[in-house]
């Protein structure tokens, strides 16, 4: 299923989302994070030992909302399932790709961990 164009489009700008995971207790776990898209899936990149990544290997459902930068209360929520994690050269090279888009250049933060690309499968989706 490809993202509804309103929520590609957002996926795709330099706007901010939050990725919301849920933690061993059941109790949610929001983060803004950097967002992309490759069309049919949300891609968010992160640290495979942030509390994030350990969440969604437990268990993969989460919600990703894209706010427009220009105007908050213009949205779309995602509600999905991680389908696959790429790691290595890979996810380096995203990052430097999201923090060109949303900075103007490559990231310049340390990856002693590496990073990883979260991909995630919409199963349903709300634009606003």
């Amino acid at each position: 299923m490809a993202l509804e164009d309103t929520t590609a489009r957002l996926a795709s700008g330099p706007n901010f989302a939050v990725l919301t995971t849920m933690m061993p207790d059941g109790t949610a776990q929001s983060h803004v994070m950097w967002v992309d898209t490759d069309g049919d899936n949300i891609l968010v990149n992160t640290d495979p030992l942030r509390q994030k990544a350990r969440n969604v290997e437990r268990d993969p459902r989460v919600t990703v909302t894209v706010l427009d930068r220009q105007d908050p209360y213009r949205f779309s929520e995602v509600r999905g399932t991680v389908i696959d994690r790429i790691d290595g050269d890979r996810a380096r090279d995203h990052i430097d790709e999201l923090s060109r888009k949303y900075h103007g250049h490559d990231y310049t933060n340390p990856t002693p961990n590496g990073r990883v690309i979260l991909v995630i499968r919409p199963d349903r989706e709300l634009v606003r």
